[in-house]
């Protein structure tokens, strides 16, 4: 029987790239279809440890025998859940919310495992922008780096002139905490080399 390879439930380029940091190639990327609607009054890191959670499980049935790995990432401004930019006006109402305040960035990570079982582990990061002008508004929306990412920001993009301070995990803000999932990856007998 062959070894068992790793599926990806993500479509995200950054996590792919962030999982050759960690020498692993995914044999397949195949996202999982779920309502990510937030529950009522669910806190932001149980959310992203319940989507990360929901995606590893879809994602399984589909791929029995394989290490099935699944992330979510949720950015907090205390207990207010911010959404996915999808269009300009969202990004700008995030980003100005954010601007000169800290933030929390909830990162959680599933891991199904050929046996069945379920492991998981997340990382917390915070981080503080400095007050934006309008003029650093207008040019964080024409950079497009907001488009379909938490909190209207990507760190690894423009925002990241506009950050003065970061506490935690950087990879765990792009989108996948490298240490945890490493951690993780091991402990469930994944063969990293």
């Amino acid at each position: 029987m062959p070894a068992p390879t790793l599926i990806l439930a993500s479509a995200s380029p950054r996590r792919v790239a962030l999982l050759a940091r960690l020498g692993i190639t995914p044999a397949a990327i195949d996202p999982a279809d779920i309502d990510e609607t937030p529950h009522k009054a669910e806190p932001p890191r149980a959310h992203a440890a319940r989507l990360a959670r929901e995606k590893a499980l879809a994602v399984a049935v589909r791929h029995p025998g394989q290490f099935v790995l699944a992330a979510d990432t949720v950015v907090a401004v205390g207990a207010r859940i911010l959404p996915k930019a999808e269009d300009e006006a969202t990004a700008r109402r995030c980003l100005t919310l954010m601007s000169g305040r800290r933030h929390r960035v909830h990162t959680a990570v599933a891991l199904v495992t050929p046996d069945a079982a379920l492991r998981e582990t997340a990382s917390e990061s915070q981080v503080i922008f400095h007050r934006l002008a309008a003029t650093d508004l207008d040019a964080l929306i024409a950079a497009g780096d907001w488009q379909g990412k938490a909190g209207g920001y990507a760190l690894q993009g423009a925002a990241e002139a506009h950050i003065r301070w970061i506490a935690g995990s950087w990879s765990g803000i792009v989108g996948l905490p490298l240490s945890e999932t490493r951690r993780l990856l091991l402990r469930a007998g994944f063969p990293l080399g």
